[in-house]
């Protein structure tokens, strides 16, 4: 055999070992979580189920770092510093205020937003075709939700006139959520009053309450449900979770299904693609909820066709 012939074969049979054990030791994929929250919520949830959709098995291909704000803003700071020290590959949030604490911080790190009401007018992204920067994922956000809303309301309680909306003071989607209830409210002759807590709701007493999906409500709507059942004030929510917790009716995105479809977008910038490069995505899976047991404690009787149209009855 030649000796070139020779030195080739030397070289092939040890480079596939060597191959190999790179391929063993290759680096994990690391994902990161930024929450106001302070435990597992239907969008983390969600997400986590796409990822083991898409064949991502912790500790195998991938580790997933959380870090918890447990509803302090003033945390978000110095936990997004954290998972960037970790040279994460991604974080993914759901949440307005950690997504923009990160990006104050670094504006490289590609960033998948699971869940968020209203990326464009917190200028967390420039459009929903084309986000640009670093930042991409699923948004809450749809504009006829507001109007749909009271509408459900309307059929429940014929006799409304006066809306309180309870919502979060300087939480940045605020603006827009009150913006669209007040031009969804006007064609159905409807006057609204907006407030920051709910004791003020209990001395003004609207006719209904509509409760802000905000992570700092979280912990308090099984309270608000209470008080809201005291004062015979039925209420309306975003989200299902507040149903669950005595809420009379909800009717919004499903946000476990958005933490599933953001596992996707966290699955592409992994293999490559870049955030700009990836379309916001709006909500098309929406849930309305009804609880019957709160409807009977407030002795309302809930229409036949709003029944029928129920994705959930709780009783």
């Amino acid at each position: 055999m030649r000796r070139r012939d020779l030195i080739k074969g030397i070289v092939g049979s040890t480079a596939w070992p060597l191959a190999a054990r790179a391929q063993q030791t290759r680096t994990l994929a690391r994902i990161g979580f930024l929450t106001l929250a302070s435990g597992p919520t239907p969008a983390i949830t969600g997400f986590q189920h796409g990822l083991q959709q898409l064949g991502y098995v912790e500790g195998q291909n991938f580790v997933l770092i959380y870090r918890w704000a447990d509803g302090r803003r003033d945390r978000l700071a110095d936990l997004a510093s954290e998972l960037l020290q970790l040279n994460v590959d991604v974080i993914a949030s759901n949440s307005t205020e950690a997504i923009l604490a990160i990006r104050d911080l670094n504006n490289t790190t590609p960033i998948v937003m699971t869940a968020i009401s209203d990326p464009i007018g917190n200028r967390v992204v420039a459009s929903f075709a084309r986000p640009g920067g670093n930042i991409t994922g699923v948004t809450l956000f749809s504009t006829e939700l507001a109007g749909k809303r009271l509408e459900l309301l309307k059929e429940v309680v014929p006799q409304l006139a006066r809306v309180g909306l309870l919502v979060e003071r300087d939480h940045p989607p605020t603006a827009t959520f009150v913006t669209e209830t007040q031009a969804a409210a006007r064609p159905l002759n409807l006057a609204l009053q907006i407030f920051e807590g709910f004791r003020s709701i209990e001395k003004e007493h609207p006719d209904a309450p509509i409760v802000q999906q905000t992570t700092s409500f979280t912990s308090h709507l099984r309270e608000i449900a209470d008080l809201a059942i005291n004062l015979h004030l039925p209420t309306v929510h975003q989200l299902r979770e507040f149903i669950e917790l005595g809420g009379l009716l909800a009717y919004g995105p499903s946000v476990y299904a958005l933490g599933e479809r953001a596992a996707w977008y966290v699955d592409r910038i992994l293999k490559g693609t870049r955030p700009a490069e990836l379309p916001v995505e709006q909500p098309t899976k929406f849930e309305l909820v009804v609880n019957l047991k709160t409807a009977k404690a407030l002795g309302l009787t809930i229409p036949g066709t709003m029944l029928a149209r129920a994705d959930e009855l709780i009783e």
